[in-house]
């Protein structure tokens, strides 16, 4: 039976870089997935209207690529999403999650570096509190480089526990980082194409296939 998915993402590129692979995977399998961004990825600089434009065009190649159902932009400020009230936010993600009846959502690991990172996963959570009839079943956090590996030394450490096997889907994972061209650095950046390639194979080889994607489990009731 198909599944409907949702994947929470602070800021557009995040989604391809924390479960690109997975996505196409579960889209390739039948399922539904679609996209609820945070922000728009450039809020925390001055910019023209025009990068605002291009990064949004960005997301739709993604998007496109990827084969997703829908996707969603709060337009939350972008780096400064701990200025909002975190019930302002929640109630957003209760929309979206009310709208689709998602049973697994993927987000942001509680202990990535980046701000707006951790205030998604909390409004994930909170969004997410048990209820009687409650669609959401599983929670999965990814991790997203540039961030889950630049955490500090006392925040909460990203040890997967569910590896998902992408090898069939790597390509897709890739074309869709592509699409963010403009947000990818050159190597030996953490945040470059060739090290998300890398990241992917390294997380695959550990657990004996050609490339997986790396979760760790936050809730699962069955």
């Amino acid at each position: 039976m198909s599944k409907i998915i949702l994947v929470v993402a602070a800021h557009t590129d995040d989604e391809a870089m924390g479960c690109g692979g997975t996505i196409a995977r579960h889209i390739a399998e039948g399922d539904e997935v679609h996209l609820l961004f945070m922000t728009d990825g450039v809020g925390s600089r001055e910019v023209l209207a025009e990068e605002v434009i291009d990064r949004s065009s960005a997301a739709q190649q993604a998007a496109k690529i990827l084969g997703v159902s829908s996707f969603t932009n709060l337009s939350f400020p972008d780096n400064r999403m701990d200025s909002v009230a975190l019930l302002d936010i929640v109630k957003e993600v209760e929309v979206k999650i009310s709208e689709i009846k998602p049973e697994i959502i993927y987000t942001h690991h509680i202990g990535d570096l980046n701000i707006d990172h951790q205030v998604t996963h909390k409004a994930v959570m909170t969004a997410c509190r048990p209820q009687p009839g409650f669609s959401v079943k599983t929670i999965y956090a990814f991790e997203v480089l540039s961030s889950t590996e630049w955490q500090t030394s006392n925040s909460a450490l990203f040890i997967p526990n569910v590896f998902i096997d992408i090898t069939d889907y790597l390509p897709v994972k890739m074309d869709a980082s592509k699409a963010y061209y403009n947000e990818m650095r050159e190597v030996p950046h953490s945040r470059s194409l060739q090290h998300i390639e890398l990241l992917a194979r390294h997380r695959g080889y550990t657990v004996g296939v050609h490339a997986a994607e790396a979760f760790m489990l936050v809730r699962e009731i069955k």
